[in-house]
């Protein structure tokens, strides 16, 4: 073994590949040219090889680098990490078995241990404070793979460790700070043993890792010990395995077998309790230059949770490079938590892995218990906890305890004496864990006390231990089955009491199997004729790690493993009374978690109860946990009230809810009060055992209907009696209970007498009577699509119950399915087009309802094109003649995602996308009425999920509806939307009131408003009624969909102007029918309405977006290495240079104060392509994860944009050099694989100036400016394409400010060289020919051959600005949208053309690119890669160069003069297409046609 130094050189690490201590340091003089990149991590240079390096690449590392101390500190507790001179670690570390490893040990494969990746990744941490620092990984000899059954030796790997630094020539042993980290584990068979011997075992390793701990105190001087529990990640360590052979005097381990979770839980934190008190008592302490920390224990389970678990090494990785990486997120960890104060560390979740933590300003040490002032002991406060009460016993208050007088043959007249038989199943709260274990003994928590369990326990008598075994004996002495003393569920104590600890629901049907079995083998017990009381208790534990896994632990799954178990003794058992018991509120235990007045171990309730401990305060994860428990409780309750087990006169099974609303038991002060609790905190004492055998007893004298749902243990609960009036254990029958209709029908009756079609048949939509109606139709979303109609729980919430929904639904009859066409089908029977059964628009059994869930108002026009295409080729129709109802509703996920981007979901674009369809219908679709239902108010439905005492998954609000879902009361989130949704509903009602769907007889579009306003339903506990909703709480359920089909027929009856524009989903809907006077369906016509006029608006106008219609647009297979191969999707990081026009400046045309360089042209990246055309946006469509665009207005913000306002372009070298730095230091890229674009825009400042200063502004300098930005880029930035846009003619502003006097005062003192001269003055002439000039200059220097000798670099001339057209109104004026407010820059409608211009500038091949800039806002502009050629343009790949050119060769292959030729024929196709368009534009306005659909241009 050897140590290495960040001072060796890379030769040498390279020789010494395969030494275990191989080092990651670079040499000074690399660091020192070398900042952070893609091969770098702080100061220290990672061989790309390792996966270490790989991943520290994606931290968050952002510490200052500190100058080295002159001198160390003297104190371990001011340690710093630029004083750590050597990192090494010891410990035994094997994969636990089922972690998806074989179970080989891991220092034995080819793949790096934890101790050797955590000894790197520390060591490269520190090598950015210290860059000399020394790691020391461990050798062969000390990783020595062991047995299964023989622990590595600790003592001898720090023998080991202590011996090689001694003898390291590289290091000073006596002087310099050394960082060991000592991995430990709890986990050992003995775990398996009870808590005596568990004792032992623990105090046995406690002195093995002593001895360890102690020979590093006694030898090493200066050093820092990280004490760290690794149990997670391992099977076999600390000695405890031969713990038999190195013990032979204590007890034997010999009761391995089954363990659970909670032995392993507590036995972790006997471990880690031991350890802090040694630690706090300060043994390792009383030296200043020595001491141990126990760091917080490995979590493996929050490793395959991590964000991007497979996105840090690009390459396909192996099993043992994936383990690295895990290893090196832990030891990052580690790192961290060193950062951290002692009593501050925490568990190494998620979302801090991402990020390595800085010593701080104010405490720039590792911290000690010392140095963090830390003492373990909570202050003791006022505050006292109720004492444990020496007996727990009761008082029968009940005289009439006789059986009945003949053994009763009905479970409805059951006597509490008529009782022979007890049983119980359950988890640990029934098997007594911990219920008589003595304050404090947390060890102690694993013996099962049965005797005393709340249920079933048989300890003693009533006086002494109150149990519903024990109340029941002073009915019935003979009572047989209950448990006494402690043990597991299968010795002979336990009796019929089966529960498990740590069992969930899934377990259950194997108790009960266990437990019939005992019965049938019981010779005291009759199993026919015994009557039987099993009491079943399950899902706290459920509940506990349900986080982990939601599928698994849903309530669907709980309460079908509850069912099976049911329906094992429903059929197996006679003669048996089941209580269920409800599961409780298990959030209320946070609080005893949170509570700093008691003694609680928080390390493990957080490990035993993780999901309900952890999550914090209002956090999703907390009102999921919430949701499911109260799903826990209602399914459950809708299982018993099914009526499933109530088929037989012997067996019935009872809810007992007296748990259902239970809350934490207080102190007098207030406080969560503890002795209801064992030891750890989660089980309950017998306090709470007795208080629960009270509360369960009066549960069952209790009739339905009116049992305690809410019970307060800490108050006095007296026990009931039978009265003379009802003696009987109450069920449903003797309670007069009648269980809820779980199968209600959603029929409706139609009234109408006159269902007969119109004769002759009607020719105008005006006449349609509803028998007339033969085709149904629907375009929609998730609403009309049916999601979740008919779903009892949220996993089938993804089936969408077409055959169920309101508009369009055709399941069975209107007798017990209330849609839309089943109405219709009273009225003509031949009805088509209805959707029936399940699925997706796509299913054949859909037919016309084409809505699709999720769907948007841009999605519409698809849905009626399919429509169109299924109605033209379905042989049941008849295109022509059949007369059509199409039902269209949309807008209620627009209104979802409003807040996210007002623009994209403006109302003018809804409307708008609304028109687009309605336009399709109207133009194409022969005889139809198109009912518009208005759009939804989802306003009211956020009571849903703000009210507390609504059973809603409110952790799902975010995803469901975020804008209108979350967020406070009167937020801005919440006004955007009302505003949005009043402006949608009175966008579409303009629409249709203009009379653009009114031209011909056979058509009309009748808006239905009755969803303007919609009412919550409220139950009446004055709460939302969630009945009317599907799990989600967010789409109608069955009967909410019959509500709204009601309320649609009404709708299409009522005539126009008097038609319903609310809904209450509560009301007594009764169908209408057509009238003698009113036979028809209402249109505005046969209404007699009059629309009103459109009044003037001032909505927003239209965004500048575009339609991208290329169908290819993922990433090809290979990233290229040439950039003449370079497509689209392979540019990665974008960046800018250049002045005003690339700040944008004017984007918001009449601020000229603000850089908006989110809506940057070149290089902004706000809002979609669909909202605002730029060239990032443009991008985005072949690759989401493009960086380096910038948002928004601040400097922060810019992305690469490093244009600033007044450059010139003697200001472009200097931004190039910051740009390439910003890239290299960049820790979101690749700096030498990814391929960068990078646009170059600049010259309109040196022309407008350079009347002023000749020489400074003179065409030989802007070039050379050019040359030397160019020369940057071409030197020292890898895999580029740069766009150099062409400067445009300035000279056609002059026209602006011509003809506005506001421009002209404005502008000149913008531009005073191009607009101050007179016109045909000389020099208006020399300012023209210097702008030709720098253009033409400018291009020669591009294709003059200098950048053409790397493959991966290519810079391209894009001259759409060469020859500009003005764009004009409809009054031949300039346009002065398309402009800011100083005429001079564009507003966000120009930026957006130049964004248009420049893509398709890349697309076209050199010599034949638009040399014109045409301002006319189409959004279907935008051109898409060759299928042939799918490259950027370059001069090579556009034939200009020979492709086997010799990138030595310092001549162009093709003159340059060439290209300049074929630029110059260009600008002559340009003058060619500018003069016809001019001619064209003349004859029209000579001949007086219309050109108000029409924008002009003239030359710029």
């Amino acid at each position: 073994m050897r140590f290495h130094s960040s001072d060796e050189r890379t030769g040498e690490q390279e020789e010494h590949l395969d030494s275990p201590g191989l080092a990651l340091l670079a040499t000074k003089q690399e660091r020192a040219a070398q900042s952070i990149d893609g091969e770098h991590y702080g100061r220290r240079t990672c061989l790309p090889q390792f996966v270490v390096c790989k991943v520290l690449r994606s931290f968050q590392f952002s510490c200052e680098q500190a100058m080295l101390p002159e001198t160390p500190s003297s104190s371990v507790h001011a340690l710093r990490p630029a004083d750590i001179k050597t990192v090494t670690a010891i410990g035994s570390l094997q994969r636990t078995p089922g972690s998806g490893v074989p179970h080989e040990d891991l220092l034995q494969s080819t793949g790096k241990s934890l101790l050797e990746v955590s000894v790197e990744t520390l060591a490269a941490l520190i090598s950015s404070f210290n860059p000399s620092v020394l790691h020391q990984s461990p050798s062969p000899g000390i990783k020595g793979a062991t047995s299964d059954s023989q622990a590595i030796d600790l003592l001898h790997q720090a023998e080991e460790i202590v011996k090689l630094m001694k003898e390291n020539q590289m290091m000073d042993f006596q002087n310099d700070w050394k960082l060991i980290t000592v991995f430990f584990s709890a986990e050992t068979p003995c775990s398996f043993c009870d808590s005596t011997q568990l004792k032992n075992c623990i105090l046995d390793n406690l002195e093995k890792l002593k001895a360890v701990l102690d020979f590093l105190y006694k030898t090493v001087p200066k050093a820092f010990v990280n004490l760290v529990d690794s149990t997670e990640l391992s099977t076999l360590s600390l000695a405890c395995q031969d713990y038999n052979i190195s013990n032979p005097g204590r007890s034997q381990c010999s009761c391995v077998g089954e363990h659970s979770t909670l032995e392993n839980n507590i036995l972790r934190w006997s471990y880690q309790d031991v350890w802090e008190k040694l630690l706090e008592s300060a043994r390792f302490d009383q030296k200043d230059d020595f001491t141990v920390v126990l760091q917080p224990s490995l979590q493996e389970r929050n490793l395959l949770l991590r964000p991007g678990k497979d996105g840090f090494v690009t390459t396909s990785k192996t099993q043992e490079e994936t383990l690295e990486e895990d290893y090196t997120f832990m030891a990052v960890g580690l790192w961290n938590n060193m950062m951290e104060p002692v009593g501050q560390k925490q568990p190494y979740g998620v979302t801090k892995m991402l990020q390595v933590q800085c010593p701080s300003q104010e405490s720039p040490y590792l911290f000690t218990y010392r140095n963090s002032n830390y003492s373990s002991s909570p202050e003791t406060s006022n505050a006292k906890e109720t004492p444990q009460e020496r007996s727990y016993g009761t008082n029968i208050p009940c005289f009439d305890r006789g059986p009945s007088d003949t053994v009763p043959v009905s479970v409805h007249n059951l006597k509490p004496a008529d009782i022979r038989v007890i049983a119980a199943l359950g988890d640990s709260l029934t098997a007594g864990n911990g219920a008589a274990s003595k304050p404090h003994d947390v060890m102690d928590v694993l013996t099962q006390y049965r005797g005393v369990s709340w249920s079933v326990g048989g300890n003693e008598n009533i006086s002494t231990v109150t149990t519903l075994a024990n109340i029941l004996r002073e009915f019935n002495p003979s009572l047989i089955g209950y448990s006494i003393g402690t043990g597991k569920q299968t010795t002979s104590n336990a009796a019929l009491n089966q529960a498990v600890a740590g069992d969930h629901a899934e377990d259950v049907p194997t108790q009960v199997r266990r437990l019939v079995d005992r019965m049938k083998n019981n010779t005291r017990i009759n199993l026919q004729t015994d009557w039987k009381l099993i009491t079943l208790f399950i899902g706290g534990n459920d509940l506990c790690k349900f986080c982990n896994d939601p599928i698994r632990y849903s309530p669907e799954n709980y309460t079908y493993h509850l069912q099976i178990a049911l329906d094992m003794l429903h059929r197996e058992v006679p003669r048996a009374f089941v209580n269920l018991v409800t599961v409780l509120p298990i959030a209320s235990l946070r609080e005893l978690h949170a509570s700093e007045n008691n003694t609680c171990p928080k390390f493990l309730m957080r490990f035993l109860c993780p999901c309900v401990v952890n999550p914090k305060d209002n956090s999703n994860e907390l009102k999921k946990l919430v949701y499911f428990n109260r799903r826990y409780q209602e399914r459950t309750r809708q299982l018993v009230e099914s009526g499933r087990y109530d088929t037989k006169d012997d067996f019935t099974v009872v809810l007992q809810p007296f748990l259902m609303n239970v809350k934490m038991p207080k102190t007098q002060e207030g406080w969560p009060d503890s002795s209801y609790f064992a030891p750890d905190c989660f089980h309950f004492s017998q306090k709470s055992h007795s208080q629960a055998a009270r509360a369960l007893w009066n549960n069952m004298l209790e009739p339905l209907g009116k049992k305690t749902d809410s019970q307060q243990i800490e108050d006095e609960i007296v026990l009931k009696c039978p009265s003379e009036a009802e003696p009987f254990l109450r069920t449903y029958k003797n309670s007069n209970y009648t269980y809820p209709n779980q199968t209600p029908n959603y029929g409706s009756q139609l009234l109408c007498e006159d269902r007969s079609p119109s004769s002759p048949p009607a020719t105008s939509v005006h006449f349609l009577k509803p028998a007339d109606v033969k085709i149904i139709a629907a375009l929609g979303d998730s609403l009309t699509a049916g999601t979740g109609i008919a779903s009892d729980n949220l996993l089938d919430m993804h089936t969408e119950y077409r055959g169920l929904s309101w508009s369009i639904g055709g399941d069975e009859s209107l007798e017990n399915r209330t849609t839309l066409p089943n109405i219709f089908r009273e009225f003509n029977a031949a009805i088509v087009g209805y959707s029936t059964g399940t699925g997706s628009e796509s299913d054949p059994n859909a037919f016309l309802n084409q809505a699709v869930p999720g769907a948007q108002a841009e999605h519409l026009p698809a849905q009626a094109r399919n429509l169109l295409r299924l109605m033209k080729t379905d042989p049941r129709i008849d295109f022509s003649a059949d007369w059509k109802l199409i039902t269209v509703h949309i807008g209620g996920n627009d209104l979802c995602n409003y807040c996210k981007d007002p623009d994209h979901y403006s109302a003018v674009n809804f409307t708008r996308r609304i028109q687009e369809t309605l336009d399709i219908l109207h133009k194409q679709v022969p005889k139809a009425l198109v009912s518009l239902v208005a759009v939804i108010d989802l306003l009211h439905m956020r009571q849903l999920f703000v009210d507390t005492q609504v059973q809603c998954p409110t952790y799902m609000a975010d995803y469901l509806c975020s804008c209108i879902f979350t967020g406070e009361e009167k937020s801005q989130n919440l006004t955007m939307v009302t505003e949005a949704t009043r402006a949608y509903q009175l966008g579409i009602r303009r629409l249709v009131e203009s009379g653009r769907y009114d031209t011909h007889e056979n058509f009309t579009v009748i808006v239905q408003p009755f969803l303007e306003d919609l009412k919550t339903p409220v139950g009446q506990d004055g709460h939302p009624d969630v009945s009317y909703f599907s799990p989600d709480c967010f789409h109608p359920s069955q009967k909410g969909h019959s509500q709204l089909a009601k309320a649609l027929w009404n709708a299409v009856l009522q005539p126009v102007g008097q038609k319903a524009d609310s809904f209450d989903f509560t009301a007594d809907i009764v169908l209408n029918c057509p009238t003698q006077n009113k036979p028809f369906l209402g249109t505005y016509k046969n209404s007699n309405y009059t629309y009103p006029p459109v009044e003037p608006t001032d909505e927003p106008r239209e965004n500048w977006g575009s339609d991208l219609l290329c169908s290819e647009q993922v990433p090809p297979s290979r990233v290229p290495t040439s950039v003449h191969e370079l497509q689209p999707a392979n540019i990665k990081v974008i960046g800018a240079l250049g002045d005003s026009l690339t700040t944008a400046v004017g984007a918001k045309a009449t601020d000229l104060q603000t850089d908006w360089r989110g809506l940057s042209w070149s290089i902004g990246g706000d809002g979609t392509l669909e909202t605002q055309t730029t060239l990032p946006n443009i991008l985005k469509k072949f690759n989401p994860n493009l960086f380096g665009f910038s948002t928004g207005s601040s400097k922060e913000t810019a992305g690469f944009n490093i244009a600033e306002r007044g450059a010139t372009a003697r200001n472009m070298s200097a931004q190039a050099r910051e740009l390439v730095e910003l890239m290299r230091s960049s820790s979101k890229i690749n700096f030498k694989e990814d391929w960068k674009l990078i646009t170059v825009l600049v010259g309109g400042n040196d022309l407008c100036q350079y009347c002023l200063d000749k020489e400074t502004y003179s065409v030989q300098k802007y070039v050379k400016h050019l040359q030397d930005t160019l020369d940057i880029f071409y030197e020292k930035l890898p895999r580029v394409f740069v766009n150099v846009v062409e400067i445009l003619e300035i000279s056609g502003l002059r026209q602006i400010a011509a003809g506005y006097s506001g421009c002209a005062l404005t502008a000149k003192d913008v531009c005073p060289c191009f607009l101050n001269p007179e016109e045909n003055s000389s020099e208006l002439q020399e300012m023209k020919r210097v702008n030709r000039d720098f253009q033409a200059e400018t291009l020669q220097l591009i294709n003059s051959g200098r950048y053409e000798k790397r493959q991966d670099f290519a810079v391209v001339m894009q001259p759409f600005f060469r020859n500009t057209l003005l764009p004009l109104d409809r009054n031949s004026k300039p346009d002065l949208s398309f402009f800011a407010a100083d005429c001079f820059h564009f507003s966000a409608r120009g930026y957006a053309e130049m964004a248009v211009a420049l893509w398709n500038n890349m697309l076209e091949p050199v010599g034949e690119k638009q040399t014109y800039n045409n301002f006319t806002h189409d959004r279907s502009k935008l051109k898409c890669p060759n299928s042939a050629k799918p490259f950027l343009s370059t001069l090579r790949n556009s034939g200009f160069r020979n492709s086997h050119l010799d990138l030595e060769k310092t001549e162009p292959s093709v003159p340059y003069w060439a290209v300049i030729m074929a630029a110059v024929a260009g600008v002559l196709a340009g003058s060619l297409l500018i003069w016809v368009v001019s001619r064209r534009r003349a004859k029209r306005c000579q001949h007086g046609t219309s050109t108000e659909k029409n924008i002009k241009v003239t030359t710029l």
